[in-house]
Order: structure tokens, then C-alpha cells, then sequence
């Protein structure tokens, strides 16, 4: 085919409609946009010093070696001229074919017309030329700190990333592509997308994950039985309905974390770790958080600990006729579930037999995939943003962990909704991400500086309630689930808080995938393995290498080592008692709490 031989479209009348649809959605957008609160500016970026630092020390380089500065310009203008000349002669012979060389592979260019268009090919090429050139020159940098040197290849991926060009609609042949088919009808729909996520959020733009309208909890998801048997300004306790005749005498207190809700274990029956626990046959109780306002501005971890673990600690007890309970705690509750521990040491209060941890932290020595966001500037915009609202808001720390993988979280899903004009999919684990939560202000800036940012807890220096709080008091037998692809607690640095734990009885388990996947890994489903290893003295490095690996669900793994610390069976138990009667079935009030924009 010639270039002569490509037929020009047509704009047919239902394409100019749809054309006129969209000015007159225009008008929406810019009333949306207009109603956006400003947040603190260090929220959006780092600060202006990072980039004069790096070009100061771009500047040392190129006196100290120039020929290494020249031979990198050199590199990226040869490869450009080459490309564009390449490009040029194809054009000139009039062929649409392609490219002897059509470039490396990557996703977001599974479009053949990526490779056998010149222009899509040319455009595509280009931006993985400037994309290495950036990496390159970043790279390149030698006399920068390490941890800024951390931050500037960050936000400089950020920009490449941007950058992209399947983000604009001229140079996306899936989103022209669908245009042309749906004549037009495609842009309306996304911008009409585009123009309900900003009226939903008040001018911020948080790009729907999931299909809102597919899910109601309680109804299609988080529907396991059971029944809410105690409540405070904090908390929710649901205590599961048992689905066994005899139960293990010893009951488990589920702590999940604070920053998400708890149904993250009970998406579906399928994939429900509440219901395999229930079945497995122990009495399970899982803590249900609020989802902090402004009234709750000066809650902070203290309050966790006393009105949150202690509190629920203490009703199982009394609920159940036990004098302990196996604990378990997910992410920052297994975090604050280390420094219930540690207190709970120093008071000589051993209500707890045994905990478990899902990818926990304790050690923050290596602040890692979060540096970029663990720096003053960045903090002190958080803190100043609490300061004007006594909440950390959801969106702020969804945006954060999305951008962490933004290829993914972001840019991908605003393509598909914005540019494609798809509707979301009904995707439970979707829906569940972008269900959030705020968080307490007093309480955010306690986790941020006194353990990301400064490693108290670690270092035995952590002052809370009275207590200096120190990692070595967690000495009850304890079993740590990390995850090898995790990206939010990565598990070797949860492996070297495990490490510094006083407890004699210590397992470590490391699932394959990731934050979420590697926790919410049924055995039916016969899909991630795990290692483990007796050895724990030793590097992790040095540990994963010996370690053994055993296909399928860590979750059988873990039953036989909580059953050995679950007691006698013993008949069922029924929920609460008549001191606690059911203040509302399962999955409660709070977590259907939405948080406000």
C-alpha cells in the first residue's frame, strides 16, 4: 500500500455532533475544575533545591569530566539524527511498512501500528531515545547524596512517564483508532468520565479504579456472618459466626490497617481469609477503624494502642472467658501492633499468646521504594496540610502509593477511561483500592517522624504513653508473612525488623507477588509459592538463597503454627454475650463510611 492509497475519513454528521457534545461538556469541566481546594504545593512535587543540587552537581561533572558529559550528548544526538534520517527515508519511499528495527518491547505500545506505522514509529522511538537519555544523565550524576540522588532518578521517571506518548490523544492510535470507529462517541464518553471523577472529588482529579456502582458492601462484598459486639469512637469489633461445631479455644484478634479497610480479607468468598480462618475452626475477631474527620484530629497512635488494640483485646477476653488471644496485624497495624507488644511488655500484661505480622515494618533504617516521599519538604507539606484540615486525607495518600506505580495506577486507567471512553471494570480489589480512608492528623505525623523518618521504634528510642517503647521487648513467639515483590513494606526490611525482635520463637515466611496479592493468596486457587528457612541470623539475602521453596498458599503453613498455640477444641461459640449483643451484622457501620475529598 502507498501513501496514495490511504483513504482520508470523513467527518460524518454523527461525529460532528459528538464533536459539539464536547464543547458543550467543556463548560462542566472548567465549573469542576473551578471548585478544586488548594493543597499544600510540597505535596505536588519536591522542593525547587533538589533540582538546583542536581544541576550543581551536572555542572561539577562536566567540569571535573567533560568527555564523559560530551560522550553522553554525542550518544543521544547521534541516536536522534539516526532515528529521524532512518524515519525520513522510509517516508521517501512511499511505503507504510515496518522499520527493519521497530525498537524495544513495552507494554504500553502493544498497538502493531506502533511498530508498522512510520509516525506511530518514529513518535514511539523517539520517546524511549529521550526516556534513556534522561535515566542516562541522571545516572551519570556522581557527587550527589545518595538519598537526593534517590529522589531526582524518581521524579525524573515521573516525567518519562508523563510524557508518554500513548498519554495524548494525537499520538494514541487505540484512542484514534476508537474515535474514528465510535465516531466520536468514544471522547464524549470519556470526557464525560473525566468530568464526573472531578465533580465527585471536588475538582481533584482521583481516576475511578473500578465500577463504583458494581459493588455494595455487605451485599456482593465483605459478606462474611457475623456480628459487630462492641463499638467506640475508634473501632468496630466483629466477631465472625462459626461455620464448625468445635472451635480452638484460644481466639484470634485481626488488626487491619487504618490507612485501608478491612475488607481487603473478605472480597469474596473465594478469596476470603476471614472465612477460611472461621473454617479452619477459630473464633475470629476482626477491628473495623473509623474513617477519621476532623473531629478526630488529635487522635494519635497512643489512642490506637489504648482505645484500639488494649480496648479489643481486653472485650475478647471478657467476650470469649480467655485470659489470651493470638493477635495478628496488616501493615502499619502490625507496625503499631509491635509497639502494643512493647508496652504491653513494660506493664507485665501478657493478654497476647502469640502474633502474627502481614508485611510489617518496624525498621526504617532503608526508607526504599518511599524516599522520594520520607524528606522534610515533602512532611513538612504534609504537616502544614494537617494543619489546615486535622486530616491526613485519603486521596493524598492514595495518590502517593498510585504514583508509586503510576504506569499502572494512573496513566493506564485514565487512557482507558478518559481517552477511551471505557467504563471502569467491576473489579473487586479495584474497588477496594480506591475505597480509603483519612487519616487521624496527630496520628499521621507521629508514624511519619517518629518512626519512618527518625527509626525510634527500632532503635529502642520511641517515647509514647509514658514508656520509652523498644523492638526488643516483642518477645512473644511471633510469625512474619513478607511478600517478594512488595513494593510498599519490602521484605527485607521487614525481614531486618523481624531480626531485631526479642522473641525466641520466630518464623519467617516470604510469599511470591506483592503488597495484596501475596497476603490475599488462597490454596484453592494454587497460584503464589513460598520460602522459608529456619535460619534467621543470617543477611536476607543470604536467607532467601537457602531458603526452601513450597508451592501454593503460605495460609496451611500458618494454621499449623497458630493451632499450636490455639488450645484445646472446644463447642462453638455464638457471637457476643449478653453483655455484648449485636450492635449491627457484619461487616458493621464504619467501613461503609466513605472519605470526603
Amino acid at each position: 500500500m502507498t501513501t496514495t492509497d490511504v483513504a482520508t475519513p470523513e467527518m460524518s454528521a454523527e461525529l460532528e455532533a459528538n464533536l459539539q457534545k464536547i464543547e458543550a461538556l467543556t463548560q462542566r469541566l472548567m465549573t469542576a475544575i473551578s471548585q478544586k481546594k488548594q493543597i499544600n504545593p510540597a505535596l505536588h512535587g519536591p522542593d525547587s533545591a533538589l533540582y538546583g543540587k542536581a544541576m550543581q552537581a551536572y555542572w561539577q561533572e562536566w567540569l571535573q569530566n567533560p568527555a564523559k558529559i560530551i560522550e553522553h550528548q554525542i550518544e543521544f544526538w547521534g541516536k536522534s539524527v539516526t532515528h529521524y534520517v532512518e524515519a525520513h527515508q522510509a517516508l521517501a519511499k512511499g511505503k507504510l511498512q515496518p522499520p527493519a528495527d521497530p525498537g524495544p518491547k513495552d507494554r504500553r505500545f502493544k498497538n502493531p501500528l506502533w511498530d508498522e506505522h512510520p509516525y506511530f514509529n518514529f513518535i514511539k522511538q523517539q520517546y524511549l531515545i529521550n526516556a534513556d537519555a534522561i535515566r542516562g544523565a541522571v545516572e551519570s550524576i556522581e557527587d550527589m547524596d545518595e538519598t537526593e540522588k534517590r529522589r531526582l532518578r524518581y521524579f525524573a521517571q515521573q516525567i518519562v512517564d508523563m510524557f508518554a506518548p500513548t498519554n495524548f490523544l494525537a499520538t494514541n492510535p487505540d484512542a484514534l483508532q476508537k474515535a474514528l470507529e465510535t465516531e466520536g462517541e468514544s471522547l464524549v464518553k470519556g470526557l464525560e468520565n473525566l468530568v464526573a471523577d472531578l465533580e465527585a472529588n471536588n475538582g481533584e482529579l482521583v481516576v475511578r479504579l473500578a465500577d463504583e456502582n458494581a459493588f455494595e458492601i455487605g451485599n456482593n462484598i465483605a459478606t462474611a456472618e457475623g456480628d459487630v459486639v462492641f463499638r467506640n469512637d475508634l473501632m468496630e469489633v466483629i466477631q465472625y459466626a462459626p461455620t464448625t461445631e468445635k472451635v480452638r479455644d484460644t481466639p484470634i484478634v485481626l488488626f487491619p490497617p487504618w490507612i485501608n479497610k478491612f475488607y481487603i480479607l473478605d472480597l469474596k468468598p473465594e478469596n476470603s481469609f476471614i472465612r477460611w480462618v472461621v473454617d479452619q475452626g477459630y473464633t475470629l475477631f476482626v477491628v473495623s477503624w473509623v474513617n477519621p474527620d476532623e473531629r478526630h484530629a488529635d487522635i494519635g497512635l497512643e489512642n490506637y494502642i489504648e482505645d484500639g488494640y488494649l480496648r479489643a483485646i481486653g472485650e475478647v477476653k471478657e467476650i470469649c472467658d480467655v485470659e489470651k488471644v493470638n493477635a495478628i496485624g496488616y501493615c502499619i497495624a502490625g507496625t503499631t501492633l509491635n509497639l502494643t507488644l512493647s508496652l504491653m511488655k513494660q506493664r507485665g500484661d501478657a493478654s497476647i499468646k502469640s502474633a502474627t505480622f502481614f508485611t510489617t515494618l518496624t525498621d526504617f533504617a532503608d526508607q526504599g521504594e518511599f524516599t522520594p516521599f520520607l524528606q522534610d519538604d515533602f512532611i513538612d507539606g504534609i504537616e502544614a496540610e494537617i494543619g489546615d484540615t486535622g486530616i491526613l486525607k485519603s486521596f493524598i495518600m492514595a495518590r502517593t502509593f498510585s504514583y508509586l506505580r503510576s504506569n499502572d495506577l494512573i496513566y493506564g486507567p485514565a487512557i482507558r477511561s478518559y481517552m477511551m471512553g471505557e467504563t471502569p471494570p467491576a473489579f473487586d480489589l479495584l474497588y477496594w483500592n480506591g475505597d480509603g480512608s483519612n487519616l487521624p492528623g496527630k496520628m499521621a505525623m507521629q508514624y511519619l517522624r517518629g518512626l519512618c523518618q527518625d527509626n525510634k521504634f527500632s532503635e529502642g528510642r520511641f517515647e509514647l504513653m509514658g514508656h520509652t517503647l523498644d523492638i526488643k521487648d516483642v518477645d512473644v513467639p511471633l510469625c512474619a508473612i513478607s511478600c517478594e515483590t512488595d513494593h510498599i513494606a519490602a521484605w527485607k526490611d521487614c525481614y531486618r525488623g523481624v531480626q531485631k525482635m526479642g522473641a525466641k520463637s520466630k518464623e519467617f515466611i516470604l510469599s511470591e507477588s506483592g503488597h495484596i496479592a501475596g497476603i490475599v493468596n488462597p490454596p484453592s486457587k494454587k497460584k503464589y509459592g513460598h520460602y522459608t528457612h529456619a535460619d534467621l541470623s543470617q543477611p536476607a539475602d543470604e536467607w532467601r538463597s537457602s531458603a526452601e521453596y513450597t508451592e501454593g498458599s503460605w495460609w496451611p503453613r500458618w494454621e499449623k503454627w497458630i493451632a499450636k498455640r490455639s488450645g484445646r477444641w472446644i463447642k462453638a461459640r455464638k457471637t457476643g454475650d449478653k453483655n455484648h449483643p449485636s450492635l449491627a451484622p457484619a461487616p458493621g457501620e464504619y467501613v461503609k463510611v466513605k472519605a470526603s475529598a
